[in-house]
């Protein structure tokens, strides 16, 4: 056992010891100021490892999580809402002796939970026979009257239960809440172990840490046995969408157990059922994992302004044809009401007390409790009996006079809607703070699910903690860090194998049964990166020919910059007293061009969260990059332009360039990537369209012509293809050939549409007798018919002073892409109803 008390390191040491603070109750120090047994192993390690080496490591775990694309939203953060999961790479470690005593507990206050919801919403004995009064339960806006009566198959209502920790001043853990509307964080502990067994693999192996993965496949398994459909059992997560703070754990967890990622315009009710729409038809769903709050749920029985749930959803749950979990109307039993008459309810559905105990709870709405609480604000904790952004708890300890005076108000004024707990001191854990390790105070979370007999709890959890010593505040909404939770197991542990078999035909019929949300994201995902990749293209190659070593032009100068307007759809700041490359600098530093590209790239960012589960994770760390690459754009050109000002681009070209590679190489050939790339496709044609239309069509003087057909050819990447065919000046009729009609030149116009007929063509189908080719068949067979029949000759030749069979040819092909997207629309993508509710029964303070 190994003194914590070490002389102190010279300053140039580094030795990484845990210094703790005697005055504070620790978890990793006894009372003898030595290490406990199940800390000694990583603390020796981590003093071995030195703290350069772990500042390394705690690096590459940030970067890691950043290429998972691990992020969390903060609502107050309006400029950079979606920050990178934090974490800190000292682990919580709980003993093995230790964890099966608060493991019974939480077992046995799951059951406690599951049969407390299924009187609420059924006989309600507690409130008959006096064990709560009826206003513990009325009180709290949770409670759906409109879900009364409705259980789950089997014996539990309660899939899945949370219950935050802390230790108390008496060493043992105590649970200071529980979650079970729809709990968070089981996938951010699964990020956080996956992070922590790739940056400590031989501490991670040799620290005999209890697995996470049982835990999920438990959950898969219990998902998919509420399915009556067991054969086939179709289950969905459900999100309210990219801007929910643990969107990311929708997506991972949707990818991890194998369900579709959904979102409320995926969904709808049709006779009686469930549905997903898809691009073959409606496909059903039997099983809901959500994610959305209660309220939000069902725009027509609950709250009508809601934007995040399905229409009639409540009536296909009271008809048994959906199950949802947790199940509509369980978020009343985060009320904190409960917990002051808990052991009571223990011991009227238990026939005795919990094991795990709760924190001291009095509820203002009876009077002894509520004189209490008045008298000793502050040496209390004030909660709010329903919690939202704008309700939080209020420290009786920092509360001013003016403040203390509002809060006995509103208390006085509606008693029954606070409740005040001791203030909690939380115990401290070793953390990597500055370069050493310091005590920090830490909340745990557990995760309990369903099975056919009772539950299983996730062996550890989500540990935060606080920023400082003694922190009050320990939440992800105030940017609070993470730890991976280690249960050190007492002899090695079995692996267990998910022993689920996989149904072909499912798979296959998943491929198909894509959201039509997702695949319409995938579709201007691929759109987007296209039109920032056409800008970026022409904007480097304007600035190549306006600073290369031959001098083009005045009129050339004013050609190329208005190739530059019509490709990035941006104004012309051309003058007769100004040089193309001034009138050039003088968009880009008025932000029209950055406008243009940042705003594609940010739209395209957007469709790729709104379909990262569908992602691969080298797809997403080239998106990081774009991102990443993005933000230094604006600030490589808020300075000087002077030298080679084109180099700035280069980053987000190459990007760009590494994600048509990754989706062409990594996405299998299902609808999802048939949509992304008809999107590139349409895009391509489009820009290539439009730039031939810029730099071709004006009857210029023979030199002044060749620079714009190079420029033509520079910004489609086809000079060094160009050159290598033909070995000559760069002439009008051989550079139309390669970037017009050359089908193996993937950068071709007659490229774009042949992909994009065979794109077309794969696209389901509606049935029917007729023969005749649906409008988006006979649009593309018209785009690639003029193409072919077009003549190059006749293209080419000059009508005054312009080439108007080209100016035509070119200004059809661009407005009959633009049509077919049109059509793509509106035949696979969704389109919203609105839905309206019929009486109104929104809580106005909601």
């Amino acid at each position: 056992m190994s003194p914590t008390v070490s002389p102190a390191p010279g300053p140039d040491s580094d030795e990484l010891i845990y210094r703790h603070n005697p005055a504070l109750q620790d978890e990793a120090v006894d009372a003898n100021g030595e290490l406990r047994p199940h800390w000694s192993y990583l603390l020796d390690s981590l003093k071995e490892l030195g703290s350069a080496s772990f500042d390394e490591r705690q690096t590459k775990a940030l970067r890691i999580l950043r290429d998972d694309g691990a992020t969390y939203n903060i609502y107050s953060d309006s400029s950079t809402p979606s920050h990178t999961w934090n974490m800190d790479l000292v682990p919580y470690v709980i003993g093995s002796d230790e964890w099966g005593r608060i493991e019974a507990g939480l077992l046995e206050r799951a059951e406690l939970f599951n049969l407390l919801l299924r009187d609420l919403y059924g006989n309600r004995d507690l409130i008959r026979s006096g064990v709560i009064p009826p206003d513990a339960l009325f009180c709290h806006r949770g409670f759906l009257r409109a879900c009364n009566g409705i259980h789950l198959p089997g014996d539990h209502d309660l899939i899945l239960h949370s219950v935050d920790l802390v230790r108390g001043a008496d060493g043992q853990m105590m649970a200071i809440g529980d979650r079970a509307q729809s709990p968070s964080g089981a996938g951010y502990s699964l990020e956080n172990r996956n992070v922590m067994s790739r940056v400590f693999p031989s501490l991670f192996r040799d620290s005999h840490v209890h697995r996470l993965a049982a835990f999920f496949q438990r959950l898969r398994s219990k998902l998919n046995s509420l399915s009556p459909n067991t054969s086939t059992p179709r289950v969905a997560v459900m999100t309210p969408g990219a801007h929910n703070e643990t969107y990311f754990e929708h997506a991972y967890l949707a990818n991890y157990l194998g369900f579709h990622l959904v979102q409320s315009d995926d969904l709808v009710v049709r006779n009686g059922f469930l549905w997903m729409k898809s691009l073959d038809g409606l496909s059903r769903v039997d099983v809901l994992l959500r994610r959305v709050d209660d309220w939000f749920c069902d725009p027509v029985e609950l709250r009508g302004d809601s934007r995040l749930g399905v229409a009639n959803l409540l009536e296909v749950v009271r008809a048994g044809n959906v199950v949802v979990a947790n199940p509509l109307g369980s978020g009343v039993l985060e009320n904190p009401v409960f917990l002051r008459f808990l052991p009571g309810i223990a011991k009227h559905l238990l026939g005795r007390e919990l094991r795990l105990p709760s924190v001291e709870t009095r509820w203002c709405g009876l009077d002894e409790d509520r004189a209490y609480v008045l008298d000793h604000l502050h040496e209390l904790v004030i909660k709010p009996v329903y919690r939202n952004l704008d309700n939080r708890s209020l420290y009786g300890p920092e509360l001013g006079q003016e403040e203390t005076r509002i809060l006995k108000a509103r208390i006085e004024a509606d008693p029954t809607q606070y409740v005040a707990q001791p203030v909690m001191e939380a115990s401290h854990v070793p953390s990597f703070v500055d370069g050493v390790l310091k005590p920090r105070p830490v909340i745990l979370r557990s995760f309990a699910v369903a099975t056919d007999t009772s539950y299983t709890v996730m062996p550890g959890g989500l540990t935060r903690i606080g920023h400082g010593e003694r922190s009050f505040m320990i939440s992800s909404q105030t940017g609070s860090k993470s730890k991976d939770t280690w249960v050190i197991a007492s002899e090695p542990e079995r692996l267990v194998h998910d022993e689920q078999l996989d149904e072909p035909v499912s798979r296959e019929a998943d491929l198909i049964s894509l959201p039509s949300r997702v695949v319409e994201n995938l579709f201007w995902m691929g759109r987007y990166a296209e039109r920032a990749e056409a800008a970026l293209r022409i904007l480097r190659t304007a600035f190549m020919m306006l600073n290369g070593e031959e001098r083009i032009s005045d009129i050339t100068q004013h050609q190329l910059l208005h190739a530059v307007s019509m490709i990035t759809a941006t104004p012309s700041r051309s003058t007769d007293d100004q040089t193309a490359e001034e009138a050039l600098r003088g968009i880009i530093e008025n932000g029209s061009v950055l406008r243009s590209i940042s705003g594609n790239l940010n739209a395209m960012l957007y469709c790729a969260d709104e379909t990262k589960e569908l992602l691969s994770s080298d797809t997403y760390r080239v998106i990081n990059d774009i991102r990443d690459a993005l933000n230094m754009l604006g600030i490589s050109f808020s300075g000087s332009l002077a030298s080679a000002p084109e180099e700035a681009l280069d980053p987000l070209v190459t990007a760009l360039m590494a994600l048509s590679g990754l989706t062409q190489e990594s996405m299998i050939r299902g609808f999802g990537w048939r949509f992304m790339d008809m999107g590139r496709r349409l895009e391509r044609g489009y820009q290539i369209a439009i730039a031939i239309d810029s730099l071709i069509v004006p009857v210029l003087s023979e030199s002044d012509q060749s620079k714009l057909c190079e420029a033509l050819l520079l910004s489609l990447e086809a000079l060094i293809s160009y050159r290598r065919r033909y070995r000559a000046r760069v002439g009008i009729q051989t550079s139309l050939d390669l970037v017009m009609m050359d089908p193996t030149n993937p950068r071709s116009l007659m490229y774009q549409v042949e992909q994009l007929r065979q794109h077309i063509r794969a696209l389901p189908k509606t049935p029917t007798q007729m023969h005749e080719l649906a409008a988006d068949e006979r649009r593309i067979l018209e785009c690639e018919t003029l193409l072919k029949l077009s003549s190059l000759a006749e293209l080419s030749k000059a009508d005054g002073f312009q080439r108007s069979h080209l100016d035509e040819q070119m200004k059809k092909i661009a407005s009959q892409l633009s049509g077919l997207s049109e059509m793509i629309t509106d035949k696979y993508f969704d389109h919203r109803e609105a839905s309206q509710q019929l009486v109104n029964s929104t809580w106005e303070s909601i």
